[in-house]
């Protein structure tokens, strides 16, 4: 079945490579945990991948790994053809929570990596472009609001805009949505793979919900359990744009049975 295929090897393909983990392991000097085991995988222009795999398989410890936070033991990170040695302003990061400063406006909580790293004069000159992509997310008029006057999915549309002013190479996303409820979340998923679409991001997202991956992924990376190891490389083919709709097909339905199955045989070994 094509839907089910492992993802084809994209260091043969012609498509722009943007990131690349290769035999990438981790090991935690202080107790000897082993948290990652050769992982190697190549994220390329305009894709949305996915990690999934069960709690304690290495998936946030991979996902920090990637973003510059820790360094890995083995192995060789590398965005855009420059080593990943600490955090960079072609990463965007996204967290589960919006952690939006409470003092701050809508607008002044977007421009803040500009002001941290460029000064005032620069976040100021960035709000055109914080307008722009509060346009984009469907928060226009919110600009001057404070956080707590958004609801959960605007506060989240917003840390989406804070993460794009950078304009970053890759977008990380730590299970950004599982704090909303699932009518919110779902809305929110299709928000986030429209605008991913517009803006031709690549993007990486950690999450323990299959169906999550299924309907945002182009592939799907599934870890075994620790030390944290790629069982398979599940390519989901299903046309773009996807909709809500699709989670009711025999397709989505099979694909979903699949990487469930991966999971269950990767708790037993």
């Amino acid at each position: 079945m094509n839907a089910l295929a492992a993802a084809p090897d994209f260091s043969t393909v012609n498509d722009e490579a943007v990131y690349e983990l290769a035999n990438v392991g981790k090991t935690y000097a202080r107790n000897k945990v082993v948290a990652l085991e050769g992982v190697s995988l190549t994220l390329t222009k305009g894709s949305f991948s996915s990690v999934i795999g069960s709690s304690g398989c290495g998936k946030s410890t991979l996902l920090k790994i990637m973003a510059g936070l820790i360094p890995p033991s083995t192995g060789r990170v590398v965005l855009q053809d420059k080593p990943v040695t600490g955090p960079r302003r072609d990463i965007g990061m996204m967290f589960q929570h919006a952690t939006l400063f409470p003092w701050r406006t809508t607008v002044e909580n977007i421009v803040l990596p500009i002001e941290i790293r460029d000064g005032r004069a620069a976040a100021e000159k960035a709000k055109a472009r914080a307008h722009d992509l509060l346009d984009v997310v469907g928060l226009k008029g919110f600009e001057n609001v404070y956080p707590n006057e958004l609801s959960g999915g605007m506060a989240q549309r917003a840390s989406i805009c804070r993460m794009l002013i950078t304009e970053p190479a890759v977008l990380l996303l730590d299970e950004p949505f599982s704090a909303l409820d699932e009518l919110s979340r779902d809305m929110m998923n299709m928000e986030l793979q429209r605008i991913c679409t517009e803006q031709n991001a690549t993007a990486f997202l950690v999450t323990h919900s299959i169906a999550e991956a299924v309907i945002l992924s182009d592939h799907i990376y599934v870890m075994k359990p620790r030390p944290g190891r790629l069982a398979e490389v599940v390519t989901v083919d299903l046309p773009r744009p996807r909709t809500l709709d699709m989670m009711t097909t025999p397709k989505f339905g099979a694909i979903v049975d699949y990487i469930r199955a991966l999971l269950d045989k990767g708790a037993d070994l």
